[in-house]
């Protein structure tokens, strides 16, 4: 596998953290400590699901190619339901800033790193280049997650964004979710 051929792959897997992460990001209560949490959280998920699929793909791969997609799809959902849930219930806790969101989340829109380690990286016979190639799509879903907490950090300015942020990060989650479970 070429180089530029990986950087889409991983490029094309950590969209599905970037967009998690915008709409984590537009919200008030989230400091730059849960950024980076979601962040390393993203971003190892993604190495590690990409990693572990790649080995256990000649096995599974006919048994798990679509269900993955549908399990994350319904977390993430879930989140955003919640998300809309606390814009109503005005209450200052905020679900996001539970430690197991890191892990949930984290894995969630890293399900289908998976699928890619199942498809396309189970042919790659060197343990050395697979790890390289599966450390290299963490590292992209990492920066990504970055690039998105930094543009949530503008958008967040924006009056009418920042007064409805729970409402747009939820129906962006809810939204992001349908698509990844019907598409």
């Amino acid at each position: 596998m070429t180089m530029y051929s990986l950087f889409f792959i991983a490029l094309a897997l950590a969209l599905d953290a970037f967009g998690v992460a915008l709409s984590i990001g537009i919200n008030k209560g989230i400091r730059f400590k849960n950024k980076l949490y979601f962040s390393i959280s993203f971003g190892f998920f993604q190495f590690f699901f990409s990693f572990i699929g790649a080995y256990a793909g000649v096995l599974f791969n006919k048994y798990i190619f679509t269900f993955p997609n549908i399990i994350g799809g319904v977390i993430i959902a879930i989140v955003g339901i919640f998300m809309l849930k606390e814009g109503m219930d005005e209450k200052e806790e905020n679900i996001l800033l539970e430690k197991k969101m890191y892990f949930i989340l984290g894995m969630s829109v890293s399900i289908d790193a998976a699928v890619i380690g199942f498809t396309i990286l189970n042919n790659i016979a060197n343990n050395l280049i697979l790890s390289l190639n599966t450390i290299f799509i963490g590292i992209v879903s990492f920066i990504m997650s970055g690039v998105a907490f930094f543009i949530a950090k503008y958008l967040r300015k924006i009056k009418v964004i920042a007064k409805y942020a729970d409402y747009v990060g939820g129906a962006i989650l809810i939204l992001f979710g349908l698509k990844m479970i019907f598409f």
